[in-house]
């Protein structure tokens, strides 16, 4: 079994980690897209995250891990099953699946079981990784270079949350709602303007330049390569604080506002910056309530706003080709134009 690096251990990279927080407190908020350089932590801290999250209850022998407790949401499996006998549930650890750049669309979607049809000739699915990565982590690396007909296919899914496939006979729908992470290099290529829109948060990460932060980074690693296990006991009681403060934020976040005056500062934002339609609203709002639930507060704040803004509205920023400032450099003058202080 691979150890996973310690969340807590992860030096630097604060909108990074907190962006997967925020996404973790509260799913709507939408995928997490993280843009830098190779080797700055990506990876490693999606995989962290996904460590610390409490175990889910799927019920047994259920291929898309239906949630016990969403009887309505079942695939047609659980369905047929619960009339036959009382299906019982077990716990696992919170999927985390690779899409990689080069898959087919039958390994992501799911297709016929060619080995049952072969040898038994039954018409039987076998699930894509969309069915593997249900209630869990889609992980895209360079998810700019994503060939377009497997973008296609995520944008229908992330709009639904529902994976329909039909071919060879088979007619077939299951849950698909997964936290969607992407990284990527600019450099090498864009988005399209509809898959970067899905993306519900927007970190943007270098490689540290400060000598003593890079230091550590790097005894930290050689640290857990030489002994995994004593070093990840070492963080155990750190890793342990971050998760169940993301639990108690699961709980709290029903019960915190958003008063008028918060969410017309966040449509003022909105509007000084011209983003297209009300997602980028609805998205920081979302991040601002997941914010203040992860600090223990129960009410959302211009504090809440100026921490998450840009993070949930860079990548909305339509270009402008009289201002070749960054998109961040635009949120921050959008923010003192609407009176948020950005010191």
């Amino acid at each position: 079994m691979n150890k996973v690096f310690p969340f807590s251990a992860i030096v630097g990279q604060e909108d990074m980690k907190l962006s997967l927080q925020m996404a973790a407190v509260d799913a709507s908020i939408g995928g997490v897209l993280v843009l830098g350089d190779r080797g700055t932590g990506k990876t490693t801290a999606m995989r962290a995250l996904a460590a610390l999250l409490p175990l889910i209850a799927v019920v047994d022998g259920c291929r898309f891990a239906c949630d016990p407790a969403a009887s309505d949401k079942w695939c047609d499996d659980c369905q047929l099953r619960s009339q036959a006998t009382q299906l019982t549930s077990s716990e696992r650890s919170t999927p985390v699946v690779d899409l990689p750049l080069g898959a087919s669309e039958d390994r992501v979607v799911g297709a016929l079981d060619l080995e049952k049809a072969l040898t038994a000739g039954i018409k039987a699915f076998e699930p894509g990784l969309l069915a593997a990565a249900n209630r869990g982590f889609l992980y895209i690396d360079e998810v700019n270079l994503l060939e377009d007909h497997l973008v296609d296919l995520l944008l229908d899914v992330a709009v639904s949350g529902i994976n329909v496939v039909e071919r060879d006979g088979l007619s077939i729908r299951h849950a698909a709602r997964f936290l969607l992470v992407g990284s990527g290099n600019p450099e090498e290529g864009e988005l399209r303007p509809q898959l970067l829109d899905r993306f519900g948060l927007s970190v943007e990460v270098s490689t540290p330049q400060d000598i003593d932060q890079r230091m550590a980074i790097v005894r930290l690693r050689d640290q857990f390569e030489s002994d995994p296990q004593a070093f990840i006991k070492r963080f155990s009681n750190d890793d342990a604080q971050i998760s169940q403060q993301i639990v108690k934020a699961r709980k709290l976040l029903p019960n915190v506002d958003v008063p008028d005056e918060a969410l017309r500062t966040i449509s003022e934002l909105c509007v000084a910056l011209g983003t297209d339609g009300l997602r980028g609203e609805l998205t920081l709002l979302r991040a601002c309530r997941a914010y203040a639930a992860l600090n223990n507060e129960r009410k959302v704040t211009a504090v809440q706003i100026q921490r998450v803004a840009a993070m949930s509205l860079r990548h909305r920023l339509r270009r402008d080709p009289l201002d070749d400032s960054g998109t961040s450099v635009r949120v921050e003058r959008a923010m003192d134009a609407v009176g948020l202080a950005t010191a």
